[in-house]
């Protein structure tokens, strides 16, 4: 439940009341439901318990990973005063997808020998299936309400120079940029098109791009860079503006004093003899609003108009919808100075805390994806950064996968079947022989909006969802996540619930999630060891069991042989190779970590010495890649007194040593 709500923003817009903008908004998209979300804002953001889960170097600059909702995370920080001098989101597109991950079984390290004798690792041989990360599939309704309420809280924690860039695509760009045009009335706005290669196919103008849009104030930080876009024309004509940088006025528009500034060069101290050298080397580009890049993220993205790329495969986080860092590395510096903090709420792969990081800023990502703070952590760690990883305790993060949850709920709550006679704001009934049919609410843990049982939403249930029931209808079931105050919501029901003779019972969804994940099991041993090459402690790994894991591979292994069996009967000759586990399960390990500070199991986590397997079954030792094959051991200076093991779908147990 949240402890307090907080206001989203100080002052409405001048001159207006701010949820007049939003009804206008509404008026202007035309969608449905406003209403709920312009209570949520006059209530506020739902701030709840932050806890810190690991504590990574002594992080003086405070830099955040915080696994929950952008709305959840915007109200810890705004509690905190904490504000954010440049914000980049990579937002869900609405695209109608779902995403999944390749999860790779290690090779056993038992048998490391073995491997090592090996000239060269058969990629071919490597086992792995997919998991699904998120799912992208929205009505249009709900997304803008959704996005309303985010850019409400964002805005609500942005410094008065910060600015914001928003990366979307043709799905749902055009809409997101009305709502911006409210919530960020008064701020310049450029739109920026970038070039990143073919995303469809057709025969009408396949689409090749994305769109960046960008909100500023004209006191909002623009650092002066090197442009790059498509004209390699240069002239001598330099001349030199107010800021003593040096530019030159090329053919590219009508022509005349109204031509577009090409800026050559980012030091101003140059003569102007100097500029021309220095233009003649570098090929400088137009300062225009349309970026060429290549969606290829294993490759450095040095020049976005010669087209020379450097091959620096270790970018590829093996995260879907990752982007490159050198496009991140464009905003943070043209929007952004050394020391200030960048923020991501939609924080994906973490590109834009690692840029951050190597640029010298203090960063927060967040994330409502187990995966996305995992995969951003080790990503740190491999850059030297120093961190803390939060945790909102909102009902929500509670959960490893609110997507792959919510794919399962229906056959966690016992008895739930589908119903055709009711309409899809029902997940479906169960049957007892007291009440007949009794309809079934579920939130949608991918969709804050619906995560608070509060009195628009009972309100939307009994006046609403209720009149359309079957006529012979004795009881619902209402589940949630939160809730406003149990006991107003009972007297709001009680009032309200005139209308109809229906019973609404209310449950609390955790107590279903709860069974969700069953805790891994693992078996170890500790020793002191002394020899010529270490000297200090090690934790031996026997074995180690995931019932998560084991039931998705089995998942896996029936698909496959089901698949193999149709093609068969087709005639095909084809055979299917299932994943097999060993006894010992090890292969099931993608990272582990030891704590040689803190005993009890609950405290934060102080990563004292960590490992991670990559897929290949080599070592990488506190960030650093190496050429060892793990071989089931992790070592430490000091008397490890608890180890943290995640498995290779991503869930972490803690065991105390």
């Amino acid at each position: 439940m949240a402890v307090k709500y907080i206001r989203f923003s100080p002052d409405p817009l001048e001159g207006q009341a701010l949820l007049d903008n939003f009804v206008r908004t509404k008026r202007v998209l035309n969608y449905r439901n406003y209403e709920q979300v312009s209570e949520n804002i006059q209530r506020g953001m739902p701030l709840y318990e932050v806890v810190t889960k690991d504590k990574h170097g002594s992080n003086p600059n405070n830099n955040m990973v915080i696994r929950g909702e952008c709305l959840s995370a915007c109200a810890y920080l705004k509690d905190k005063g904490i504000q954010v001098d440049l914000v980049y989101i990579d937002p869900p597109f609405a695209s109608g997808a779902d995403y999944a991950k390749k999860v790779y079984v290690r090779r056993n390290p038992k048998v490391a020998e073995d491997i090592a004798k090996a000239e060269e690792v058969n990629v071919e041989e490597m086992k792995s299936f997919e998991e699904k990360m998120y799912g992208d599939i929205w009505d249009k309704e709900r997304y803008l309400n959704w996005m309303y309420e985010n850019l409400m809280a964002i805005k609500s924690v942005m410094s008065e120079e910060a600015s914001i860039y928003v990366h979307l695509d043709y799905n749902i760009v055009h809409y997101v940029k009305v709502l911006m045009d409210e919530i960020f009335g008064g701020y310049d706005f450029t739109e920026i098109t970038w070039i990143c290669g073919l995303m469809g196919a057709g025969e009408r103008f396949p689409k090749s791009h994305e769109t960046i849009l960008y909100y500023y104030k004209p006191e909002s930080i623009f650092n002066i860079q090197p442009r790059l876009g498509y004209s390699d024309r240069i002239t001598n004509a330099l001349q030199k503006d107010e800021g003593g940088w040096f530019y030159t006025r090329g053919r590219e528009s009508s022509g005349g004093t109204n031509c577009l500034k090409t800026y050559i060069c980012e030091i101003p101290q140059f003569t102007k003899e100097e500029a021309i050298k220095w233009a003649e080397k570098n090929r400088p580009q137009p300062c225009w609003d349309t970026w060429i890049g290549k969606p290829d993220i294993a490759k450095a993205y040095g020049d976005y108009g010669t087209g020379t790329y450097a091959y620096t495969p270790i970018e590829n986080v093996n995260y879907t919808t990752q982007k490159p860092e050198a496009l991140l590395e464009r905003i943070i510096k043209a929007s952004s100075n050394e020391g200030l903090l960048v923020a991501d709420f939609f924080g994906g792969s973490g590109v834009t805390a690692a840029v951050a990081h190597k640029l010298g800023r203090k960063f927060i990502h967040c994330d409502i994806g187990i995966n996305s703070i995992q995969t951003t952590s080790d990503r740190l760690l491999k850059e030297n950064a120093e961190f803390d990883i939060l945790e909102v305790k909102d009902g929500v993060s509670l959960y490893r996968n609110p997507t792959q949850t919510m794919d399962k709920l229906k056959s966690m709550i016992s008895g739930l079947r589908n119903e055709d006679a009711l309409d899809k704001f029902w997940a479906g009934s169960i049957v007892d022989t007291k009440n007949g049919m009794m309809p079934v609410y579920l939130p949608n843990l991918k969709d804050s909006s619906t995560r608070i049982l509060d009195r628009t939403l009972m309100n939307h249930i009994i006046r609403e969802a209720l009149p359309n029931l079957p006529h012979d209808t004795k009881r619902v079931i209402v589940y949630y996540i939160d809730i406003t105050d149990k006991q107003e919501i009972d007297d709001f029901i009680k009032e309200e619930n005139n209308l109809t003779t229906i019973e609404i019972e209310l449950r609390d969804l955790k107590q279903v999630l709860d069974n969700v994940v069953i805790e891994d099991e693992a078996e170890w041993k500790v020793s002191e060891t002394h020899d010529e090459i270490f000297s200090g402690w090690q934790v031996e790994l026997l074995s180690f069991h995931s019932d998560r894991v084991l039931r998705k591979i089995e998942e896996f292994n029936l698909k496959g042989n089901q698949q193999v069996l149709h093609q068969q009967a087709k005639g095909k000759n084809k055979k299917f190779i299932p994943i097999v586990i060993s006894d010992e399960g090890l292969e099931t390990i993608e990272w582990v970590s030891l704590d040689c500070t803190n005993a009890q199991k609950e405290a934060i986590w102080q990563s004292d010495k960590e490992i991670k397997i990559d897929r290949f079954g080599y070592v990488i030792e506190d960030g650093k890649k190496t050429q060892n094959l793990w071989n089931a051991i992790i070592r430490c200076d000091n008397k490890p007194l608890r180890m943290k093991i995640r498995n290779i779908c991503g869930d972490e147990s803690v065991f105390v040593l």
